[in-house]
């Protein structure tokens, strides 16, 4: 099921004519994409990408940039110790992801420190883009309000059951484990509130590419 949401009675396309109408060589238009955990958000991404448009990936580019910024590195082993990094210098997510996950102050500290070098590093991404439509993956959209700035916004989502399970197909985890992490995440109806645009993935990736076109069809 692919749900077009409208934003103050005027359709996607229809504010993009209109914008189009005062400069004729605008400034690309951001497009929010995000989805929680077993959402199939980068999936969608990676159909978004084979059909022309640029693609920011958020969460491949901060493990990334966690490895590659020496300066951010030691700011990080400040914050949470030596064990951030391994005896080959690369960031450890387990370790971290162990001593994060139930405090919620020390989270907001290392997401302070990651989140900035990803933003300037997407801005510099977008500097080298010139496609009027480019997207932003990234898992925390709404949750650091960055739809705000985003000229729409799109969430990939499934039915809880169908999430933990491709969860626990994919990673090995227990069902208890990846509700765990549900539970820390933004409740979807909160996402579905927010969001302009809702892609459903509860049925086969032949589906979901056609959604996926479908929700295209107001940005060209």
């Amino acid at each position: 099921m692919f749900s077009d949401i409208k934003q103050n009675g005027e359709t996607a396309e229809g504010l993009q004519e209109e914008s189009g109408e005062k400069n004729s060589q605008p400034e690309p238009k951001i497009i929010g994409l995000t989805g929680g955990i077993g959402s199939g958000k980068t999936t969608v991404a990676k159909f978004i990408e084979e059909m022309g448009f640029p693609v920011y990936y958020s969460d491949v580019r901060a493990k990334e940039i966690v490895n590659d910024d020496d300066d951010l590195k030691q700011k990080i082993k400040e914050l949470l110790g030596e064990g951030a990094y391994d005896e080959n210098s690369l960031y450890d997510r387990k370790f971290v992801s162990e001593i994060v996950f139930n405090d919620e102050d020390l989270l907001l500290k290392l997401n302070a420190l990651i989140h900035p070098a990803v933003k300037t590093d997407f801005e510099n991404w977008v500097k080298r883009q010139n496609a009027e439509f480019i997207f932003k993956e990234t898992a925390l959209l709404f949750e650091l309000k960055l739809h705000e700035d985003c000229y729409k916004s799109v969430l990939v989502t499934a039915d809880d059951n169908v999430r933990i399970k491709r969860v626990m197909d994919r990673d090995g985890k227990t069902y208890r484990e990846v509700e765990n992490v549900m539970e820390n995440q933004m409740p979807e109806k909160d996402k579905i509130r927010l969001a302009d645009f809702v892609l459903y993935n509860n049925d086969g990736l032949e589906e979901l590419q056609q959604h996926t076109k479908k929700l295209l069809e107001n940005f060209n």
